[in-house]
């Protein structure tokens, strides 16, 4: 995850640091990790109330959305999330890449990141894969 300033949380929010370079699931999230990402989330409600439902916080990085499955919803939703952080966005369709000439998904996802990804999200039909 990428730090980076947000909407202001409320005063009686007490945010905890990200510290963590992945967010593979909520098992080996403390409690105040998960209050934080919660305050954090509830902070840019008022975001989506607004015209222009768009901030700066993630203007210049780059988020790469790797389906290995359909799924219309998700990737839409992580899409347009990350547009909405201003991020620069880039959609990887499994069936349209190297991955059908026998391309490892470790391999897939060494090349993306030497492209400057700075987010990838992963969604595989194989549990714990991006692990």
């Amino acid at each position: 995850m990428i730090s980076a300033p947000g909407p202001t949380v409320s005063a009686s929010a007490a945010p905890t640091a990200w510290n963590r370079k992945h967010l593979l699931g909520l098992e080996d999230l403390s409690r105040d990790e998960i209050l934080g990402i919660l305050d954090t989330a509830e902070s840019f409600a008022e975001v989506s109330t607004r015209s222009r439902k768009k901030v700066p916080v993630l203007q210049g990085r780059i988020v790469f959305n790797l389906f290995f499955e359909s799924s219309t919803r998700t990737r839409t939703s992580f899409s347009l999330a990350a547009k909405r952080l201003s991020a620069d966005t880039q959609d990887f369709t499994a069936s349209a890449s190297s991955l059908t000439k026998g391309e490892s998904f470790l391999d897939t996802a060494k090349n993306i990141e030497a492209m400057g990804a700075d987010v990838m999200v992963v969604r595989h039909p194989t549990p714990g894969t991006p692990h």
